[in-house]
Order: structure tokens, then C-alpha cells, then sequence
């Protein structure tokens, strides 16, 4: 991974890496577009979390519930009633004017409590008394006329297998259906039969109204608002209400094809989902909704409760129906679940979920794919995560503000899981592209090695010179704020590795410690001219900041570099007087930090950047940390971790931290640490050769006044 400020990386790898990306993008986009069924589940839990964090805000109550409740049942017995109380009830709230009754309670076979009922199943022995109970009107009828002097509206259920009821439905006109059998294409919810009241209550109604309702998952989320019974288009109990209580004779539909557009009620027209559907706008139950059956055949009650309202007769007691999951995490009866539905209708507060809703999400998967497609190969991995984040936090904020604001469902979790997916595998591709160019480039650096000269006079001559630019150790004499030790041991008779410190002036010192790829006679000559180029770069700007004079480096070394060798290089400038330290890292081991505080060694890792001249013009940035009074710097080159015995064997990070921990327990200082750690290597390689040039660099700075930690 690349800075953001560097040049593009190689065409051929970013190349490869976008291919294999844009064709994932574009196959996540369609399975947003086309939402398939993998992503119901997702897309359900996302929306049900708007209700849950922000369910509906009652403002009106057009519905009152007459609850055939706990308190009812406690009071008239347990459920069924006669249908003559029934009857009372239903005459007691015609008295109130109200709009419509909606009964929402199936009663499909004759009332067992009537009179003649009970008659036919218990002979009297007395004739006359037999005749007065035959004479009583039937609980059936009696209900059956209440129903025909109030607007009714009573329920049906649709059943897998047709019945032999009759079916009693209000007209619905389609538009743009020519052909009765065109309505069995529509893609409304299909029943083969239905199940009715008795014919004797039925067809004193003046509605009839569909409850059959399929829950997605156990959870009520959205409800037809017509059905297909054996070809007969049926309104829902919510709509038929809203019908009988407007006095329209006619429903409308309107269509395209076979997706329904929009039911018209009256003066109420309500967009739907292809299936004739809309989205319920769940709010928490209120107590206000509802009112006590027994309170009404007691007549205590506000009158106003049924004034102009849309009734619903229900059961809601405990045991008499199953309650229903509902968006917001509340089980609510059947009978509070109607009602919510035509609150929705009355006050236009359901929620719209747009036909174009997924073709906006997957072209902004594509958009917002392709950001991240161009991003990730360039940038570093941390600054491409933020990118990422603020790619899934967009989405998310534009859905849950259309959700506030229009009551419109968006999805923002399957595109931001698309994007999560989608991600992963470019930072995958993009690290496997950066391995492979690291592989290429270290078997460059082998070859270059094989290939070095092995002239030992020259080699001599080389080496005699190397020694004589090593900078000398009485820098730091007499000045008791820092104290510095250093070795440098090639592999062979001359090396690649290099280090050099000198006062920038009385207050400021440089340190650079740095490891040319290679060893031998070429590596020497390159770390030679690096070392003066750095130096020459340094001095010609003692006041510029160290990320700036690493770039001016990389630039001058690789200018002439026909070889195409590499330096990984650390360079730092400490305060003498402050302990602040300024530091740039091309491509070296991380430098080690002992103080008697800490309980590991600590190592600093950042600033950093690619060796010197493997990546031209790069934009490299510095850091900066403040060293305590008696802490101890080390700097080495991978000769220390890389050493090897004669079995292959490697001395590694491991044993180079638990030899610093022992070093910095025992508050050793710069010469200690670099005479142990390199006796150590050489034990621990007995006599092997070199695997590569070793240098060890240790500075303490003992704080403004000199004194030790």
C-alpha cells in the first residue's frame, strides 16, 4: 500500500487489481438491484430498527377498539358470548354515531347459546315453557338486526382449499384490465376459498373485509390492502371500513401489468407495493385506543369515544387470539394491529418504500465501490479505512434522514455489507500484489549480491577508507548530555552498512544509521556516495524538516543508481537541551527505546516509508517523540536479527528483545549495550559466516543539566 501523496503505483498491478474489483462491484450492484431473497433478512432487521429507534407519534385517534378483554371476560364469563350480547353491544355503539363497526371476531356456524339451540340439545318436560323458549327469537337474529340498522363491516378469512360459502365482496375496479381472467395475473396475496359468518349475519353487513395477514418471519411488517379469493379481488377489513364508513359504492385499483400502483377509497388514495401491500407505521398501545366492552353494556363511557370514530369490535384478552411481533418489539393483538393499519390510511402516516429504492441503492454501491476501487491500491491501509468508513456512515445518514423526514424506507446495510465484502477482498488483492513486488524486489537484490566483486586488494584499500569515514567517537566528549557508542562489522572485508552523527550546532545532533542492499565491494561504494549525498543534504539545509531532507535524498542517490541498489536508512535529529527528537524512517528495522520505567523495551514505528530509491519522488513525512532523562536509543542493521549459526539457524526479534529487556533491567549505557549485544551475536553465530554487515548504533541522552536517569 501506498501513500496518499505518492506517485500511482505500477500500472500492471493496479491494473490487475481493479479488473478483478470492478467485476465483483458491478455482481454486488445487481444483487442490491434485484434484492434477492439472501438479503430480505438483512433488509427486514434494518428497517425494523427505524421503528424501533423512532416508532409513530400518535397525534390523532380516528380508531377506537371495543376490547373484548380480560376485564370483559372476568365480568360476562368466558368466551363465546351469546350473540345476543353481541347484539347489545353492537346497537349500544350504533347509538353513538359512529362512522363504521368493523367486527373483527369470525363466527362461522349458528350461535350454541340460542334458545333452540339449547332447546334441541336438552328437551323441557314442560310443553308450554318449550313453546315460550321456541317463540324467543334466535341470538343470530337478533344480531343479524343490529347489524342491518348500524354500517357493518364483517370479516373473512382466506383458507389454502376452497369452501362452499358464499363470498360477499365489495366491487373493485382495475384499471387498465379489460379481462376478468387478466385479475388472476395480478400479484396480490391468492386464497383458493374464503371463511365467512353465517349466511344469516353476513348478508346483513354492509362490508365485508379480509384479516388474513402472512407475517415475514413471525414478524408483522406489511399488510395487502386487497386479496384475490378464487379470482374475486377482496378489500382488507381496514379498507372496507374506510369504504362503508364514506359510503362509496366502488373501490378502485390501479396497475401496471401485473404490480398494483395505488387503491383509491373514496377521497383517500394510497399508494401500495407491487403486491397490493403497504408498510405499517407501528406506534407503542396506548390505552387510550381502547375501550372496555363491559364499560359500554354498563354505559359507563364517553360517548365521544364512538362519536364519528371508526369502531372496531375485538378480542384482546389473554388466551382468546395470538398476538402478533411487530417491528418495534411489542406483541400486539390482531385487533390493535387493524386499527394501526387504518390510523396509517386516516392519517397518511404509512411507510413507502420506492420502486426505485433499489436501482438508487446499487448505482450507490457502484459509486461509492468505485471511490474505494481507486483509493485502496493507492493509499495506506489506515487511510483507506477511513475512506471506508465514511463510505458506509453516507449511506446510513441519507436513509435514516429520508426515514425522519418522508417516512420512506432506504437500505443501507446490504450495500454497506456489499461494501464491507467488497473491501476486504481489494485490500486482500492489494497486499498480495505488494508481496509479490516485495519478493521481485528482494530476488533483485540476491542477484546484486552473487554478483559483487570479490577484489581483496581493492577490498582492503575499500575497507581502510570505509574506517576512516566512520565519524570519530570524541563527538560527544565532555558534553555531559549525551553519550554515544557505535560498531559497524561487515560481513565481508567491506560492507553496505552505514551510520554518521555530527552536531547540526551546540543545541541539535544527527543520527543515521543505514543498510544498502547488499554486501561487498558495490554495496560499499553505493553507501559511500549515500552517506556523503545525505550528509551533503543534511548540512545544506540544517533547519529543514527530516521528512523533507529524506525526500531530497532519495532524490539525489536516485539519480545515478545504474545498479538499481536500495538503502534503508533512519535519520534523526535530538535536542540536546529538550530531548525531542525528529526522525524519518526509509525502510529500516525500527529503533528500540530502554528506560528503567518502561517494562518492555519500546520501538517506534511510524514515520516511516519505502527504502531509499524504490520509490522515486516519495512523499516522505516525518515524527517526532520526546526521549526522558537516562532513556536509551538503539539503532542497528538487520545483521544483528539476521545473524545466523552454521546449522541456518536465526537469531531473530525474539532473542535481540528478551537481550535488550536484560540490558535495560541492568540500566546499562551506550558502550555496555553495544559491546553485550554484539558479543551476544557472535556467540550466538559461533564462528559461522556473515550473513550480512552488522551495526549497532546505542545513544543515551542524560537529560539538559547531564545528570543520569
Amino acid at each position: 500500500m501506498t501513500s496518499a501523496g505518492s506517485k500511482e503505483p505500477d500500472a500492471g498491478r493496479t491494473g490487475r487489481v481493479r479488473l478483478i474489483g470492478a467485476a465483483l462491484l458491478v455482481g454486488l450492484a445487481l444483487a442490491v438491484w434485484l434484492e434477492g431473497p439472501w438479503t430480505s433478512r438483512l433488509q427486514g432487521a434494518w428497517f425494523d430498527a427505524h421503528q424501533a429507534l423512532w416508532p409513530r407519534t400518535v397525534s390523532t385517534l380516528p380508531v377506537t377498539v371495543v376490547a373484548i378483554d380480560r376485564k370483559s371476560l372476568l365480568d360476562l364469563g368466558q368466551w363465546p358470548w351469546p350473540r345476543n350480547v353481541l347484539a347489545r353491544l353492537v346497537r349500544i355503539i350504533e347509538q353513538g354515531k359512529p362512522a363504521v363497526i368493523g367486527v373483527n371476531i369470525l363466527m362461522p356456524e349458528a350461535d350454541a347459546l340460542s334458545p333452540e339451540r339449547l332447546l334441541a340439545q336438552s328437551p323441557v318436560g314442560d310443553a308450554a315453557l318449550g313453546k315460550a323458549l321456541r317463540a324467543l327469537p334466535t341470538h343470530d337474529s337478533q344480531l343479524a338486526s343490529a347489524l342491518a340498522l348500524a354500517p357493518t363491516v364483517l370479516i373473512v378469512a382466506g383458507t389454502a382449499e376452497g369452501t362452499r360459502q358464499t363470498l360477499r365482496a365489495a366491487p373493485v375496479m382495475v384499471s387498465n384490465v379489460q379481462r376478468s381472467e387478466d385479475r388472476l395475473q395480478l400479484g396480490v396475496p391468492s386464497y383458493a376459498g374464503a371463511l365467512s359468518s353465517i349466511d344469516e349475519l353476513d348478508r346483513n353487513a354492509d362490508g365485508w373485509g379480509l384479516v388474513s395477514v402472512e407475517p415475514t418471519r413471525g414478524v408483522i411488517r406489511r399488510m395487502p390492502l386487497v386479496a384475490s379469493i378464487g379470482g374475486t379481488l377482496v378489500p382488507t377489513l381496514a379498507v372496507e371500513m374506510l369504504r362503508v364508513a364514506q359510503q362509496v359504492p366502488v373501490l378502485r385499483l390501479a396497475v401496471s401489468g401485473s404490480a398494483v400502483d395505488s387503491m383509491s377509497i373514496g377521497r383517500l388514495g394510497v399508494p401500495t407495493e407491487a403486491d397490493g401491500a403497504v408498510r405499517v407505521y407501528f406506534s407503542p398501545h396506548i390505552d387510550q385506543r381502547f375501550v372496555s366492552a363491559v364499560d359500554l353494556l354498563d354505559g359507563s363511557f364517553d360517548e365521544q369515544l364512538l362519536r364519528g370514530r371508526l369502531v372496531l369490535i375485538g378480542l384482546t384478552g389473554l388466551g382468546l387470539q395470538e398476538f402478533q411481533n411487530t417491528p418495534i418489539g411489542e406483541r400486539l393483538s390482531g385487533t390493535e394491529v387493524q386499527a394501526q393499519l387504518l390510523e396509517n390510511l386516516v392519517d397518511g402516516t404509512w411507510l413507502q418504500r420506492p420502486r426505485w429504492a433499489g436501482a438508487l441503492e446499487a448505482t450507490m454501491l457502484l459509486l461509492l465501490g468505485s471511490v474505494l476501487l481507486w483509493a485502496v491500491p493507492r493509499w495506506r491501509t489506515h487511510h483507506a479505512a477511513l475512506l471506508l468508513a465514511a463510505c458506509l456512515f453516507v449511506p446510513v445518514l441519507l436513509a435514516l434522514a429520508a426515514f425522519r423526514s418522508q417516512q420512506w424506507l432506504f437500505d443501507a446495510a446490504t450495500p454497506g455489507l456489499s461494501l464491507l465484502l467488497f473491501f476486504g477482498v481489494l485490500l486482500a488483492l492489494s497486499l498480495a500484489e505488494t508481496a509479490q513486488q516485495s519478493r521481485a524486489l528482494q530476488t533483485l537484490v540476491q542477484a546484486q549480491r552473487e554478483d559483487s566483486a570479490r577484489l581483496s586488494g581493492e577490498l582492503l584499500a575499500a575497507q581502510r577508507v570505509q574506517t576512516a569515514m566512520l565519524p570519530s567517537a570524541a563527538l560527544l566528549q565532555g558534553d555531559g548530555r549525551a553519550e554515544l557508542c557505535a560498531t559497524l562489522q561487515p560481513a565481508r572485508e567491506v560492507g553496505g552498512d552505514l551510520y554518521d552523527y555530527f552536531r547540526l550546532d551546540p543545541r541539535r545532533l544527527f543520527l543515521l544509521i543505514g543498510d544498502v542492499a547488499g554486501k561487498g565491494l558495490s554495496a560499499s561504494i553505493f553507501m559511500a556516495v549515500s552517506k556523503a549525498l545525505y550528509k551533503n543534504a543534511m548540512l545544506r539545509a540544517p533547519d529543514a524538516d527530516i521528512g523533507a531532507i529524506m525526500r531530497v535524498a532519495n532524490a539525489e542517490v536516485s539519480r545515478d543508481n545504474p545498479g538499481n541498489l536500495f538503502v534503508t536508512a533512519f535519520a534523526a535529529i535530538l535536542d540536546l537541551d529538550s530531548g525531542e527528537m525528529h526522525y524519518c524512517n526509509a525502510g529500516h528495522d525500527n529503533p528500540y527505546r530502554l528506560h528503567a520505567d518502561y517494562t518492555q523495551p519500546l520501538r517506534i514505528a511510524d514515520g516511516d516509508g519505502p527504502p531509499l530509491c524504490a520509490v522515486a519522488d516519495y512523499d516522505y513525512q516525518g515524527a517526532r517523540c520526546r526521549l526522558q532523562a537516562g532513556e536509551l536509543l538503539c539503532l542497528m542493521t538487520d545483521g544483528v536479527t539476521e545473524a545466523l549459526t552454521a546449522d541456518g539457524q536465526l537469531y531473530g526479534y525474539p532473542r535481540l528483545q528478551q537481550k535488550l529487556l536484560e540490558l535495560q533491567r541492568a540500566q546499562a549505557g551506550p558502550r555496555e549495550l553495544v559491546d553485550a549485544l554484539h558479543a551476544d551475536v557472535l556467540a550466538f553465530a559461533a564462528g559461522a559466516e556473515a550473513a550480512d554487515d552488522l551495526t549497532i548504533l546505542a545513544l543515551r541522552w542524560n537529560g539538559p543539566a547531564g545528570a543520569a536517569a
